[in-house]
C-alpha cells in the first residue's frame, strides 16, 4: 500500500514538473503597437567637404589650394586668383515625414522619407587676373526623398525604445530662379518614449548646380530631430 502511494506521488511530481515548462512556453511578451508615420522638425549643422575642389575649382576653372596666414582663404595654384569665402552659414532648419508601409515596432522595416532642409548660405569673392564674378547662393532649399532600412526596438506604452537606420536618396534644389539636383546617403538613430522621440543623423550629400557654371559642392549636415510618431 505504502509502495503504491509512493509511486503515485512520484508520477504526479514528474507530471507537474513536465507541465510547468510547457505552460511557460505559452507566455509571450506584449509587443509594442505598430507605428506607420513619423513627423520631424529638424535642426541642421552643416560642414563643407573638399571645398577647394567643389565648388571653388569648378567656379574658377583652375586648381585651387588653401592659403596660409593670408587675409583670404584660398587661391589658385598659379597665384593668379585670390578667393575670399565671405559666408558659409552652417546652421539651418528643416522638416520631414517618414512612412513605414509595413509598420514599425520591433525588428527590421522599410522606411520611406520625404523632407526639406535649408542649404547653407554661401558668398564668395574672387579677385585677380581672370577672376570670375562673385558667387552667391542664398535662400536655397533641398527637397529630398529616400528609402532606408530601419531597425526598431520599441517598448509598450511610454517605455523607452530605440531605433537605427541607414538610407539613400535623391533631391531637388531650389534657390529662387536657380534649380539643381543632388544625391545623398544618411545614417543615424534615436530614442523614443511612446510617440515622442529624438533622433540624430549624419548625411553625406553631393549638390549640383549649373548656374553660373556647372559646379558641385559637398555638404555633411549633422541633424538633430524632434519626432512624433503614430
Amino acid at each position: 500500500m505504502f509502495h503504491r502511494i509512493s509511486v503515485t506521488a512520484v508520477v504526479l511530481a514528474l507530471a507537474v514538473a513536465c507541465a510547468a515548462p510547457s505552460d511557460a512556453q505559452t507566455y509571450s511578451a506584449k509587443k509594442a503597437r505598430r507605428q506607420f508615420i513619423t513627423i520631424s522638425y529638424d535642426w541642421l549643422n552643416t560642414e563643407p567637404l573638399r571645398f577647394a575642389r567643389h565648388p571653388l575649382s569648378d567656379l574658377v576653372g583652375r586648381e585651387v589650394e588653401p592659403a596660409q596666414f593670408e587675409t583670404y582663404e584660398y587661391r589658385t595654384t598659379d597665384g593668379g586668383v585670390l578667393i575670399d569665402v565671405l559666408e558659409f552659414a552652417k546652421r539651418s532648419r528643416g522638416a520631414g515625414v517618414t512612412l513605414y508601409p509595413l509598420g514599425a515596432s520591433v525588428g527590421a522595416t522599410l522606411g520611406l522619407r520625404g523632407s526639406y532642409g535649408d542649404l547653407p548660405s554661401i558668398r564668395i569673392a574672387f579677385s585677380g587676373d581672370g577672376a570670375p564674378a562673385d558667387y552667391e547662393l542664398v535662400g536655397a532649399r533641398a527637397y529630398d526623398v529616400s528609402a532606408g532600412l530601419y531597425m526598431m526596438d520599441h517598448s509598450t506604452g511610454w517605455g523607452l525604445g530605440s531605433h537605427a537606420f541607414i538610407a539613400g536618396g535623391i533631391g531637388r534644389i531650389k534657390a529662387g530662379a536657380r534649380t539643381g539636383d543632388r544625391y545623398f546617403a544618411e545614417g543615424g538613430g534615436g530614442m523614443n518614449s511612446g510617440p515622442i522621440g529624438v533622433e540624430l543623423s549624419v548625411k553625406f550629400a553631393v549638390n549640383h548646380l549649373v548656374d553660373p557654371v556647372d559646379h558641385r559642392f559637398i555638404t555633411i549636415p549633422v541633424t538633430l530631430r524632434a519626432t512624433v510618431s503614430f
